[in-house]
């Protein structure tokens, strides 16, 4: 499984490990022809990679934010401080929270165990995390205690982040440390994974559920971790019992047999559609164990739809691993190695300059607007455009050139995941005579930000946009005055 010169995973032909690499070049061009858009993808096969691609820019060494496949990650945390005897999936939430605590308990709460946060059945009608994310103290647990527990839990599927992030408080309440410093010997290390961070609450406590970003070969080693039944070089770093139990439907949460949501859940694991199981994070971050035909899939994205991308691997590459082939390398071996490393994400199309450059080049000044732009500054040279937005705390430029991407940095992003000065590749083009747009990748990330100019005489008009959202994809509207 991993090579002998290095902690670096195996790569073999398709066909070393019993795949059609015809079949894989199929899955790779539909996952390439999709509407969703696709980052990376790394397929093993008896835990040695047999294909992968990452679209360009995105590539192998660049970390990608995970969102709930963070989930995971938490749970298995979860089962390491349970395999070495610091609490049990049986122990009342309540008793590691004696400072938090509502002054009247209710019986539901009181009944409320470490497996209901783990099965997302914790008794909630509504998700808690909003109530934990919006309380000016930072005090989250009390958050989540606050918020009613309607029902008997264990009764009712509520997909809960707020339930992930009191599992990682209770490691690192029980443990001493927090998720990373737990995970980073136990996990880590052993798996050769040196990428991960993790966003943490205003008490510096790990979000659990969100915030964790990794590389694509990190999710596969993950997900081999567990098709491998906790062993890892012949060393167990997770008991056997608990990956059955987190892998296994602990309760029910839908009937639709085509809806891979519906199939049931675990201890922060999907059960899939076809006898599969996976972690899965929003806009289509996968790790999907298919240990039947003993492969592990790796996904990074901004799908829109995430089921559509299931049903492109179910469609596609299901298929390949069922049939299987005799075949030795061959034609296909090649054009599918070719395939893969052209994947590629092209900038923002349009034209590289127009008649009305010079009629937009300037400063203007904007109006009040919630996301603290004071001004804009539109500059042209060549095919390249700078803007610079004077913000309430600082000046953030962006060289946005046509055709091709641009380093850059900015923070002026309005998603509660993307604080601080995030790293970005920037594009340019007059997509209108009278239209001049700027597209910032933030490649960590499956975000994009698309800033849309329009000038109508001194009022220049600015259409914010992006591509996904778990709050609201509504664009927002800047309006700015020549200075």
């Amino acid at each position: 499984m991993l090579s002998s010169s290095s902690n670096q995973l195996a790569r073999t032909s398709p066909e070393e490990q019993g795949l059609s690499s015809a079949a894989l070049l199929a899955f790779v061009n539909a996952l390439d022809a999709s509407e969703q858009e696709i980052h990376s993808f790394m397929l093993l096969r008896h835990g040695c990679v047999v294909s992968e691609g990452w679209w360009a820019p995105y590539g192998p060494n660049i970390p990608h934010m995970m969102f709930s496949l963070s989930k995971s990650f938490a749970s298995t945390a979860v089962g390491m401080a349970i395999d070495a005897g610091y609490f049990s999936v049986d122990d009342p939430v309540i008793s590691f929270f004696p400072d938090d605590l509502p002054t009247t308990i209710s019986e539901n709460l009181a009944e409320m165990r470490v497996r209901h946060l783990l099965t997302m059945s914790s008794g909630h009608d509504v998700p808690t995390f909003p109530y934990m994310y919006n309380r000016e103290d930072g005090n989250w647990p009390k958050g989540f205690f606050e918020t009613p527990v309607v029902h008997q839990p264990g009764t009712l599927f509520l997909y809960n982040t707020g339930a992930s992030y009191m599992l990682s408080e209770i490691v690192q309440r029980t443990t001493g440390q927090d998720l990373m410093r737990f995970l980073t010997p136990r996990l880590y290390e052993p798996l050769g994974i040196q990428s991960a961070t993790w966003m943490t609450s205003p008490k510096g406590i790990a979000l659990g559920g969100v915030g964790l970003s990794l590389t694509t070969e990190d999710i596969a080693r993950f997900g081999q971790l567990y098709l491998q039944k906790g062993l890892w070089q012949g060393e167990r770093l997770l008991s056997e019992g608990w990956i059955e139990d987190a892998t296994s439907a602990q309760i029910a949460n839908g009937t639709d047999p085509d809806n891979d949501w519906n199939q049931g859940y675990g201890y922060q694991f999907w059960r899939c559609r076809h006898g599969l199981y996976r972690g899965d994070g929003a806009f289509g971050q996968f790790c999907i164990v298919m240990d039947e035909y003993d492969a592990v899939l790796a996904m990074t994205s901004a799908a829109q739809d995430m089921q559509q991308v299931m049903n492109i691997v179910w469609d596609n590459l299901l298929p390949a691993l069922q049939q299987g082939t005799n075949e030795q390398v061959s034609e296909a071996t090649a054009h599918l190695s070719e395939a893969t490393t052209g994947l590629k994400l092209s900038p923002l199309k349009g034209q590289a300059t127009s008649p009305n450059v010079l009629q937009m080049d300037g400063e203007y000044t904007a109006d009040e607007n919630r996301l603290g732009i004071q001004g804009f500054s539109l500059r042209f040279s060549g095919d390249t455009g700078t803007l610079t937005m004077q913000m309430d705390d600082g000046i953030e430029t962006i060289v946005a050139p046509f055709g091709r991407w641009q380093e850059g940095t900015a923070s002026f992003f309005d998603e509660i995941w993307l604080a601080g000065t995030l790293p970005l590749l920037a594009s340019g083009a007059w997509v209108a005579e009278n239209k001049y747009a700027i597209q910032m990748r933030l490649y960590e990330t499956p975000y994009i930000y698309t800033l849309n100019f329009e000038l109508k005489g001194d009022v220049l008009t600015v259409v914010i946009e992006k591509n996904v959202s778990l709050i609201s994809k509504e664009p927002h509207t800047i309006t700015a005055r020549r200075q």
